[in-house]
């Protein structure tokens, strides 16, 4: 092995136990959100379904995270967030039965990932 390859390992370990909550949260989105967005693109039907599928799980892990009382976050960003994942619900399953398409949920995941973003460096 050379030291090249261990020194990068080396650095991608430390590299992973540094991540923040914030960075590991903005990395779970952004890899939902690429793939909502490549089915969308796509135009496979059961890629689409899929993404959706894990976008839905998503959407009902925050809107449980800001239901907690545990959660930190302030009143009105909670109440906004689980919102969101009350819409998410309800226009996947329009988005299912061919009344809309996908291109709200993506929006809505970019608008996330740019508020993640803007309010700490995401590492």
């Amino acid at each position: 092995m050379s030291t090249a390859t261990m020194a990068h390992r080396a650095y991608a370990s430390t590299a992973e136990t540094v991540r923040t909550p914030r960075s590991v949260e903005f990395q779970v989105i952004a890899r939902i959100t690429h793939r909502l967005k490549s089915a969308i693109q796509s135009k496979d039907r059961r890629k689409l379904i899929e993404a959706m599928h894990e976008n839905r799980l998503l959407w009902n892990t925050l809107a449980a995270d800001v239901a907690s009382p545990q959660n930190g976050l302030p009143d009105d960003l909670k109440a906004r967030i689980f919102y969101l994942a009350e819409f998410t619900v309800q226009h996947t399953r329009k988005v299912l039965k061919n009344e809309d398409n996908a291109v709200a949920l993506l929006e809505i995941n970019a608008a996330i990932l740019g508020g993640l973003q803007h309010e700490g460096k995401v590492t």
